[in-house]
């Protein structure tokens, strides 16, 4: 089957991903990404603009894949929302504990070295953990409706917390190489959805 030029360009993406998630954005040259990607080195630009147009679209993909991942685990069907929450963050805690916690969530690994350094970038990743949040917020919203969750205080404001706790306890987690921070973040997300 021949190769298209969407696959060449997924290929690159999947490719840089992967690499960043370990490396980081600004340590990982074009060369390096084309090289594992099995693309030669003089048709990035035929993909891609620039390193920031490739960033971003980066992110975008990341976060497609991501929201894809989420919207099938809160569609699972015979569970309560506040079920299918904890099941969003296991699913969370799982990918953060690999590799000695060192985990592979792009916004943990890019978010404050690409903010600086690229507005597309930050952009992305705003829009991405906005969209991230939102489907936390309908998902507690969907909880008190069937009564499997409470919390205190609003549905948005509880979504933004718990996310940023989570965030916060994944890079705790890497900077420790240890899941407590993860442990806690659980504890405490149990404790705001009186779980």
């Amino acid at each position: 089957m021949p190769v298209t030029e969407m696959d060449t360009r997924q290929t690159i993406l999947d490719t840089a991903q992967r690499i960043m998630a370990q490396k980081g954005f600004a340590s990982v040259g074009l060369t390096q990404v084309l090289t594992q990607a099995g693309v030669p080195k003089g048709s990035f630009y035929y993909y891609f603009s620039s390193k920031d147009a490739f960033g971003e679209a980066m992110m975008k993909n990341y976060f497609s894949v991501y929201l894809t991942n989420m919207d099938r685990i809160f569609a699972e069907p015979g569970r309560s929302s506040g079920e299918r929450l904890m099941d969003y963050w296991q699913h969370f805690y799982n990918t953060q504990v690999v590799d000695e916690c060192q985990g592979r969530c792009l916004v943990v690994k890019l978010a404050a070295e690409v903010t600086d350094l690229s507005e597309s970038m930050r952009a992305a990743l705003k829009e991405g953990t906005t969209a991230i949040i939102d489907r936390i917020e309908r998902m507690i919203v969907s909880g008190r409706a069937d009564g499997s969750l409470s919390i205190e205080g609003t549905p948005r404001t509880t979504a933004e917390a718990l996310y940023d706790a989570w965030l916060g306890a994944s890079l705790m987690a890497k900077i420790h190489r240890s899941p407590d921070s993860l442990d806690r973040a659980m504890t405490i997300t149990r404790q705001h959805l009186h779980l």
